[in-house]
């Protein structure tokens, strides 16, 4: 071979390899974008069912997509509302933008539906006037955190674990919020440890969510480490890995 057709071979790898490259991290932001977005929980409002540092996959196709779901706002290209759009399911855990940033990502359980009367009292839950049936568990106590345990059971049949500190926590008594059209009314699992739609906008809370901001729904835990572990401590991760909490569904 001469050195003229082996300069020509290295330069054809060299450009095969940057042309592979390339459709992968297409492929990548297209997946990110319009498919599965990864977020990871900072707070413990949706213990148990959410852990600090868990790191989880939402699809972004579930409810369709909004100038709120897309990066950069979908460049303005959607303008208000959503295309493709599908309504959340009452239980669903949904990532949705702060109604009164537009900006910060929070993450719920969709608990009341667009024309809901919802309202908590001693820290159950009433839908449309009629108590959720909650059933009691036990205590939760991860050694930092202490309360107790209820599986509790949307009309829709949906069950899930929420923690309840006492009847009388600083949102365990509430008004009745009825649910405005293209609405939905977010709360957390962590009944007293939860910024949620049972506090205002103008009070610091969420109060209720438009439709549109709703980001994506949250469907597998894929990776779990110990709270303040850090994922990126790759080193630790045979100790600081929470295994059991791989690959689960939510």
């Amino acid at each position: 071979m001469s050195v003229a057709t082996e300069k020509q071979a290295k330069s054809g790898g060299a450009g095969e390899t940057v042309k592979i490259i390339i459709q992968a991290l297409i492929l990548a932001l297209i997946v990110r974008t319009l498919l599965f977005q990864p977020f990871s929980i900072p707070s413990g409002s949706m213990k148990e069912t959410l852990l600090i540092d868990d790191y989880l996959f939402v699809s972004k196709y579930a409810y369709g997509y909004s100038r709120y779901s897309l990066p950069f706002g979908g460049f303005g290209l959607l303008g208000d509302g959503r295309i493709w759009s599908a309504p959340p399911e009452r239980g669903d855990i949904v990532v949705f933008k702060l109604p009164r940033d537009g900006s910060t990502d929070y993450i719920k359980r969709v608990i009341g539906m667009p024309g809901d009367r919802v309202q908590v009292q001693g820290g159950v839950l009433y839908i449309n006037d009629e108590e959720v049936q909650r059933t009691y568990v036990g205590t939760y106590d991860d050694g930092g955190f202490r309360a107790e345990e209820y599986q509790e059971t949307l009309p829709n049949g949906i069950t899930y674990t929420v923690l309840d500190r006492g009847p009388n926590g600083p949102e365990d008594n509430t008004q009745v919020f009825e649910v405005p059209p293209d609405h939905y009314f977010m709360m957390g699992d962590n009944r007293d440890n939860s910024t949620d739609s049972r506090v205002p906008p103008t009070s610091g809370g969420v109060g209720y969510v438009p439709f549109e901001n709703l980001v994506g729904r949250a469907e597998i835990i894929f990776f779990s480490v110990e709270e303040g572990s850090g994922a990126w401590q790759f080193w630790k991760w045979p100790w600081t890995v929470r295994w059991d909490r791989m690959f689960k569904i939510l």
